[in-house]
This record gives structure tokens, C-alpha cells and sequence, in this order.
């Protein structure tokens, strides 16, 4: 089966970029290079196709309830016109998915997921929702943008010509752009200022071409996505989450506030592992599943995400480790026959950014 193409797919061969297969989508890797990419978006504003994840609308009578059992986003304090991060797990508490979920109102949502996972995740919810709950997958004509740096913002409204800056950090809204329907959302995944915005598939390339018409929008692959969240100490499902550890494991305990009766509550606590923030000297890159042992030797878990970090000059990685051992400060990482010495730190792993800072 061929990779399946977004609605920018063709704009992105067009223009030069290196294409790859990624979840299942043919997607942009990178431009003009991932660290003068990473570095646009931390200094300007970069454009992502995000056209590939999936969205779900959840309405009817009952759904405020129903969804509230079948996944870990507190809903109980969710108001219309914000949205939340959180997880759809398992029966023992390990993460399916996480995703955002965006309530319009008592009854109505949309729960925006990850590509690879989005027809499992529909099948899951659908499966724990009763039927006179709707559930309607729109992915397939729903459009993805993601603007994202410091100047973002003010990119933003000289093209809708309105004013965002009331806008709270995880708040969104809908408008139109040229008489099309716009949803405008401010979460990000690169530690900076940043917005979501989520278009008729049919308007996307037009879209996209009118965001880029300002010289201070570049278009940025998934490649500088990777190196940005990982400074910014976000996870990767499939790499630094999956089905076999809990949120807590991953940091994330904290947030599982609801105080529904949702499938996994009892095991979102549970720590077997802990996921580390590790620095390592140097430009040479460890990768996921690299060894991670302490200075005796001692085999204590493996690597999920790292990179050369090229806003701090140094290679940063994300690792499950045994929690008797996570307190550790010092490890090894075994990466491709050679031992590097890696230290505890505290992630985000850089904290420039300006997503939750408040807006004037």
C-alpha cells in the first residue's frame, strides 16, 4: 500500500522538501535542514502540516458523561472554548494514545489524536461510548496547520486581521478565513508561542500559501518538529509513551485530576519505570532503544527519544529507566559500540520559550 498524502503533500515535492514515510503518511522530513529549521521557529514563526492527525466529534445527549469515563481529561472543569491534553488508556492504566480534546459545549467535542493511532482510538472510543452518543471521524476533511515561534502571534492577526491576544495558553475559537470556518487553538508542541489551526481540507494549500506570503513564515518538516518538543520535553507516543507505562511513569501523574470513574484510572498511577531526562556532552546523537546502565554497568533501562539539541549545543534524550534506579544522577548510554556519559537533568530541557507566558 503506498504511503497515504495530505491535502500539502504535492506542495511539498514541489518545493523541494525530503519526503518520508512517517505513521502511515508520505510527510515533509525537512526543507532547508532541521537545525536552520529548528532555529527559524525558535527566532520567527514555522509553518507545519499537521494534516495527517486525526479528529473525532463526540456530541449528543450523555456525551459530557460518557467521555468522561473513557478517557483521562478532566471534563468536569472544562469550559466551552478550551481544550486539554490527556490520555485514552488501557484497562490496566498504560497509554493507548494521548491526544487533546476541545469542548464546544455541554455536550459537544472534538478529540484530535495521532495519525497512527487514530483508527484504533476511534474504534476504542466508539466501542466505550454508548450509541446515542455520535461519534464522526472527520480527518479525512479536516485540514492541520501549525504556526509556531515567537512571532506567531503577531503573523496571526495581520492575516486574519483580528486580535488574538486574549487568547489564553490550552483556549480557542472559531472564525473564518476568506468565508471558510477556522478554528484557531493555542496549545503547541515546541515550547514556544504557538497555534493550532484546523481548516476545510479543500482550503488548506490556500491557507498555507497565505500564512507563507509573510517573510517571516517558513515551512518546517518533521524532522525540526522532533528536535523542538524534545527541548521543550514533550513526549512521542510510540517513543516515549506507549501502552506498557502509565502516565505517571511518564511525569504525567499529576494531571489525572478527573474524578470519573474512567477505564485505567487505578493503573494511570502505577511506576514501575520512570521516564528520565538525560544530557550528553557532545554532537554525537543517541538513539531510541540505546542501552541505558549506570557507571558499574549495570543495565537499567533503554533510550525513547534523543537528538542533538541545537538551541543548547548539546544532545539531549528522553529514557525509561527501573524506578529503584531513576534517582541516579550519572548513566551510561551505549550508542553504537560506544559508552557516553549521560546526566540527570530536569526537562523541558530548554525553557525559552514563550507558550504559557501571558499575552499583553
Amino acid at each position: 500500500m503506498s504511503d497515504l498524502r495530505t491535502p500539502l503533500t504535492a506542495w511539498h515535492e514541489a518545493h523541494g522538501a525530503k519526503m518520508a514515510p512517517f505513521a502511515g503518511w508520505l510527510m515533509p522530513i525537512q526543507y532547508e535542514g532541521i537545525i536552520v529549521e529548528h532555529q527559524h521557529t525558535r527566532q520567527h514563526a514555522g509553518l507545519f502540516d499537521i494534516c495527517h492527525m486525526g479528529e473525532f466529534l463526540i456530541e449528543g445527549p450523555g456525551a459530557d458523561e460518557a467521555l468522561s469515563k473513557a478517557v483521562s481529561h478532566n471534563l468536569q472543569t472544562l469550559a466551552p472554548g478550551k481544550c486539554r491534553y490527556g490520555f485514552l488508556l488501557n484497562e490496566k492504566g498504560g497509554v493507548l494514545d494521548d491526544g487533546i480534546i476541545y469542548r464546544f459545549g455541554p455536550d459537544s467535542f472534538m478529540a484530535v489524536v495521532n495519525a497512527a493511532c487514530a483508527a484504533n482510538d476511534f474504534a476504542v472510543l466508539r466501542a466505550r461510548l454508548p450509541q446515542s452518543v455520535k461519534m464522526t471521524d472527520i480527518s479525512a476533511e479536516t485540514g492541520k496547520i501549525d504556526l509556531q515561534g515567537p512571532e506567531s502571534l503577531d503573523v496571526l492577526e495581520k492575516l486574519l486581521a483580528q486580535n488574538f491576544h486574549d487568547l489564553g495558553y490550552f483556549g480557542f475559537r472559531e472564525t473564518t478565513w476568506q468565508g471558510s470556518p477556522l478554528l484557531v487553538s493555542r496549545t503547541g508542541y515546541t515550547g514556544e508561542l504557538g497555534y493550532e489551526l484546523y481548516i476545510a481540507a479543500s482550503e488548506a494549500e490556500a491557507f498555507w500559501n497565505a500564512l507563507l506570503a509573510d517573510e517571516r513564515v517558513k515551512p518546517i518538516g518533521l524532522g525540526a518538529r522532533d528536535t523542538l518538543r524534545l527541548e521543550a520535553g514533550l513526549p512521542l507516543y510510540g517513543h516515549d509513551l506507549d501502552e506498557n507505562h502509565s502516565p505517571a511513569e511518564a511525569g504525567m501523574g499529576r494531571m489525572m485530576t478527573s474524578t470519573a470513574d474512567y477505564v485505567g484510572r487505578e493503573g494511570a498511577q502505577n511506576i514501575a519505570e520512570v521516564l528520565v531526562p538525560l544530557r550528553i556532552d557532545g554532537r554525537r546523537a543517541v538513539r531510541h532503544g540505546d542501552v541505558v546502565a549506570l557507571a558499574d554497568g549495570t543495565e537499567v533501562g533503554h533510550v525513547t527519544s534523543g537528538s542533538f539539541a541545537p538551541s543548547l549545543g548539546y544532545v539531549i534524550a528522553f529514557a525509561w529507566v527501573k524506578a529503584a534506579h531513576a534517582g541516579a544522577e550519572n548513566f551510561v548510554v551505549r550508542a553504537a559500540r560506544t559508552e557516553l556519559p549521560a546526566a540527570r537533568v530536569e526537562a523541558p530541557f530548554y525553557t525559552e520559550g514563550t507558550a504559557r507566558k501571558k499575552l499583553a
